[in-house]
């Protein structure tokens, strides 16, 4: 069997997961079969589906609301997570065939997927605008966006209270110049939004960057304990407070548009097109706020994203 990128990115996982990996390779091999018996076809609903997403708690949670509607709708799915966009945009549009994104973080991988690292980044500010400007780079990588939702979520920076009240830091900006251990997802580095960024533009010396994830408890552990200074989590946390941590403002505004939308393969879509009826509902009755909520009941109750979701999907009768 023929590996691809995610598959060997993801095969690099160690224990169990290597087990559930294979499962899920040989789930798109099927996938791709499915997918070319089709061609020439009438369009239809069902059959098999692969979604893939970042693994920390907002996207596993998003990831987990597809699932369950799409499955609802009839599509056998197969839910693959891992660490950073990189790993399944490797096999998207191919053995992948949805991906829960924000328009941003799409648009502007793409962007420099295919004119470089140092391309000029795309900055709108308002979720539609930036999906109509990155509609080029959409259309060539075979991708499109479904409705784009309110709810939102950027990158966010913080440190701990102490270290703000000390040293007066209460914006990004009051960071220029000084020397800073930065504690972020994988995929931080050289992004317009991430470390670049905050060299770039807020002339903060980042250096050392640690791939401790996204939100994590590796990240907010490593700024409480003193190993890093700043921290990488989003917009929506409501944990930091509790945590003695404080979001620095943005005041320079490096972050775009990061308002979330489903990215469907094309050639699936077309075959599918039911896929957008299933999955735009869910964009409108979701909003920041109540992104924000959700998030707090994984991170700060505890529960369980997949039980989450259901419970959300219920009783906004999307279920």
């Amino acid at each position: 069997m023929k590996q691809t990128p995610l598959r060997r990115a993801l095969g690099a996982l160690a224990g169990t997961l290597a087990l559930s990996v294979a499962l899920t390779a040989c789930a798109g091999d099927d996938l791709a079969s499915d997918s070319g018996s089709s061609e020439g076809s009438s369009a239809s609903a069902g059959g098999s589906l692969t979604i893939a997403s970042q693994s920390f708690a907002e996207a596993e949670l998003v990831s987990n609301m597809y699932q369950l509607l799409l499955e609802d709708a009839g599509y056998d799915v197969t839910l693959q997570l891992v660490d950073a966009r990189d790993a399944y945009m490797a096999d998207f549009p191919g053995d992948v065939d949805v991906v829960p994104e924000y328009v941003g973080g799409i648009v502007n991988f793409l962007n420099t997927r295919e004119n470089g690292a140092n391309a000029e980044a795309f900055t709108e500010a308002d979720g539609q605008d930036m999906a109509d400007a990155g509609a080029d780079l959409l259309d060539a990588a075979g991708i499109t966006l479904l409705d784009v939702s309110e709810a939102a979520d950027a990158n966010a920076y913080f440190v701990t209270q102490d270290y703000s009240d000390a040293n007066g830091v209460t914006a990004l900006s009051d960071l220029e110049g000084q020397k800073v251990v930065l504690a972020a997802a994988p995929d931080c580095e050289g992004r317009a939004d991430c470390e670049a960024g905050l060299e770039d533009v807020y002339g903060i010396d980042i250096t050392k960057l640690l791939p401790l994830g996204y939100a994590s408890e590796q990240t907010y552990s490593s700024v409480i304990d003193g190993e890093s200074d700043l921290g990488q989590t989003s917009t929506t946390d409501g944990t930091l407070e509790s945590q003695g941590l404080v979001v620095l403002d943005d005041d320079q505004g490096i972050q775009p548009a990061q308002n979330l939308v489903p990215a469907i393969s094309t050639e699936f879509l077309d075959a599918h097109p039911d896929v957008a009826d299933v999955l735009d509902p869910l964009m409108a009755a979701l909003d920041t706020d109540t992104l924000a909520e959700l998030n707090g009941r994984i991170s700060v109750d505890r529960a369980k994203p997949a039980d989450v979701a259901q419970e959300f999907l219920t009783d906004a009768g999307l279920l």
